[in-house]
């Protein structure tokens, strides 16, 4: 969210966000698969990532599989939360491909271009056709990236167009971005939703009610079927893809809000699969016999969202005092059962892949400690003036890491002289925290999983840029915003990271949120299916149709 991007708190991608989002270990990026984990006492100890399943042998009829919240819309202006984007990046394609190896490559552009450092030219695939039968063209993806800019929409991707000035058809296959100034930040988010290529006749025809009724108009290996409202959503193969068609002929996802419900009918076969299992179910899940639990990178962190600097938590002495008394530890082996590992970076480890030893260094050295101090925790709620101060956290049965991170919140606030209330929401309205102001008014916090939807720590660490779209609380700093801008306008990596290192100190000095954990994506697939992608990737790429019979 994740925007980012919801990305728990599904992060949004402010864009993002997906997301975007949707933790990781802090270990090699994509390490080789060797089996599930293993269990100690309840909890998965050893983890290990893949990038994917071992690859299916054939075709199959269908398969279903289980989400933790039905989608509002699946308009791609405003995917930004892990349920729209699990089912949308198999409808609808963007301009780029991010891989399950978390690298980007063309997708309805086979080719993009830089001439200089304020264009992009976008050579489009040609005979790509949309579920009706249409052939892209470039005025489609002009129409398409404009919704995402048009105020009447409410994009959720809008910042990631926040240095564009012009989209236009330079050839009938053919699309040219000009830029106000140099961003290295709107090349990468064309793998994400906000790339999303659309009909520009079939958004039109379906009016206000596109993304919530008929079809979504996109050129994906799935099309659209019956959403049976509450229950299901149907995905059919669309045989007229450009690609390698889809290896099932249906993919249906049904919408269980409850956590044991899910499990459950993972376990009894009622539903075949699912990404962002419950974590109280890991280790039942391993050990079922009915299927394999796989991990894999998911560029995402847990951490507890600051909304409300206006109270108590405007001051940085009350969150760091907070910072010093969650049970990071504790929460990661009953909150993410084990599978996780604490963290004092609001940025992954995978994330800043690219970057020079030197610069992961300087990135991580001398961050906030993640160690319990609640003596200093209330000389610091003390020196505040905040000793019996009330704050109100949300929390949700969304699961676990949700739930128990509230808890464990609230009890670091009891025993360093903060009165912290927990406010319950339903997980189908959780998505509203990151969309609709008037939802957060009286919250001061609330748990975040945020999954970066691009490889780069800029993802999240541009959240906290006055105005920007998930920078809640209403921080401002013009030395932070004039540090965002000069990295977003580097396109160097290594350079752009050296910046990058300094804005990581910025918000975590800062804590205007606190990071808690890395947290892998878990995947598990019933014994009839594979070839699904373990990694955070199933956000943006067209993972559906990849899966079909086991070996």
């Amino acid at each position: 969210m994740t925007t980012s991007p919801p990305r728990t708190g599904r992060r949004p991608l402010r864009r993002t966000a997906a997301l975007t989002g949707a933790v990781l270990t802090s270990l090699s990026l994509l390490a080789a698969c060797s089996g599930p984990p293993k269990a100690d006492g309840g909890q998965v100890t050893e983890v290990h990532l893949s990038k994917s399943t071992p690859p299916a042998r054939g075709e199959i009829d269908s398969f279903s599989w289980a989400v933790y919240a039905e989608p509002p819309t699946l308009d791609y202006t405003v995917a930004f939360d892990y349920p729209q984007n699990t089912i949308l990046s198999n409808v609808c394609e963007s301009l780029m491909r991010w891989t399950p190896g978390l690298t980007v490559e063309p997708g309805l552009a086979q080719k993009a271009s830089n001439p200089d450092p304020t264009t992009w030219v976008y050579d489009l695939r040609p005979g790509v056709r949309f579920h009706d039968g249409k052939e892209m063209t470039a005025d489609d993806v002009v129409f398409s990236l404009g919704r995402q800019t048009d105020p009447d929409n409410a994009a959720a991707w809008a910042q990631v167009f926040q240095n564009v000035s012009a989209v236009t058809k330079t050839g009938p296959l053919q699309v040219t971005v000009k830029l106000n100034k140099p961003d290295s930040q709107f090349p990468q988010y064309m793998a994400t939703a906000a790339g999303v290529v659309a009909s520009k006749a079939g958004v039109e025809a379906a009016g206000a009610d596109y993304g919530t009724t008929g079809g979504l108009a996109c050129t994906g290996p799935f099309e659209l079927g019956t959403w049976n409202k509450g229950q299901s959503i149907e995905l059919t193969r669309f045989d007229g893809y450009w690609g390698n068609k889809a290896k099932s002929k249906k993919a249906v996802f049904r919408v269980l809000t409850d956590p044991s419900a899910r499990t459950n009918a993972m376990l009894s076969g009622e539903v075949d699969g699912g990404y962002l299992i419950p974590t109280e179910s890991y280790a039942r899940l391993r050990g079922s016999g009915t299927g394999t639990l796989y991990f894999g990178e998911g560029l995402s962190t847990v951490n507890v969202n600051i909304t409300n600097m206006q109270g108590p938590l405007g001051d940085v002495r009350v969150r760091k005092a907070l910072s010093l008394a969650i049970d990071r530890t504790g929460f990661v082996k009953a909150g993410l059962g084990g599978a996780g590992t604490v963290t004092n970076s609001l940025t992954t480890r995978a994330a800043w892949a690219a970057a020079p030893e030197h610069t992961m260094k300087t990135a991580f050295d001398a961050l906030p400690p993640t160690g319990q101090d609640i003596e200093k925790a209330k000389a610091l709620v003390k020196e505040a003036g905040a000793t019996g101060k009330t704050l109100t956290m949300a929390t949700s049965s969304i699961g676990q890491d949700v739930s128990l991170l509230a808890t464990a919140v609230q009890a670091a606030g009891t025993q360093i002289g903060l009165d912290i209330q927990l406010k319950t929401i339903a997980p189908n309205a959780f998505t509203a925290l990151f969309t609709d102001p008037q939802a957060r008014e009286g919250i001061d916090m609330f748990p975040l999983t945020y999954y970066d939807s691009i490889t780069d720590p800029l993802d999240l660490l541009q959240n906290f840029k006055t105005g920007a779209y998930m920078n809640f609380a209403g921080y401002s700093d013009p030395q932070y915003d004039k540090l965002v801008d000069e990295a977003t306008a580097v396109y160097p990596v290594e350079q752009r990271m050296d910046i990058e290192a300094k804005l990581q100190h910025h918000a975590s000095e800062q804590l205007l949120w606190i990071p808690v954990a890395e947290w892998p994506t878990a995947l598990f697939l019933g014994k009839r299916i594979t070839g699904a992608p373990t990694t955070i990737s199933y956000m943006y790429y067209p993972w559906a149709a990849d899966v079909g019979a086991a070996p």
